[in-house]
């Protein structure tokens, strides 16, 4: 950057017979690839390198200069992300729809959020907000049939499960899984 910009620069610069390409390290912007730089590093194309290998050369590259520039960020703004464990997967509805949509999300493709569906535990891998909102109590099946799995959850909002996996099974539409796996509603 900032030449090349996009999904394939590393391609574009030994495809145009560039000579030198590089890292640049960049605060994150609405715009491909147009935020504020932050730190660069150039480096010599070799005239017989191949996309894999300085595909290779600059992930260490950039390493690096993380390594190099990280100490000299706002530490202030620093937050922990702490490892990932499956102690974050049961889904718990008395918290929002929106709240429990992100932990789907953010739990792909491991550990995977889940919960348990007519005493059947599944994973959850996709799910859908909805606009609706109901007065049962969090974790009430509101609706259970081909157009999906609808839950109450927190705060009177309602989460659909749009695609899950059950323990020893694939995964699929929740619709699908339901034909062969019906669930009361009210329960």
């Amino acid at each position: 950057l900032p030449k090349y910009r996009g999904a394939a620069p590393i391609h574009w610069a030994i495809l145009n017979g560039e000579q030198e390409t590089g890292v640049t390290l960049m605060h994150m912007a609405l715009a491909l690839d147009a935020g504020d730089i932050i730190a660069q590093r150039a480096t010599p194309i070799d005239p017989d390198e191949t996309v894999e290998e300085l595909h290779d050369r600059l992930a260490r590259l950039g390493a690096d200069l993380l390594a190099e520039t990280l100490p000299h960020q706002e530490e202030s703004q620093a937050t922990l992300a702490p490892m990932l464990s499956r102690a974050l997967s049961p889904m718990d509805f008395t918290r929002p729809a929106r709240a429990l949509h992100d932990q789907v999300r953010g739990l792909i493709p491991w550990p995977a959020a889940v919960t348990e569906l007519g005493g059947v535990r599944c994973k959850i891998f996709a799910t859908t907000v909805l606009e609706e909102t109901t007065g049962k109590v969090p974790g009430t099946v509101l609706q259970a049939d081909k157009k999906g799995l609808k839950l109450a959850c927190g705060e009177g909002t309602v989460l659909r499960i749009d695609q899950l996996q059950a323990d020893g099974g694939k995964r699929m539409a929740a619709a699908d899984y339901l034909r062969g796996h019906p669930i009361p509603v009210n329960e």
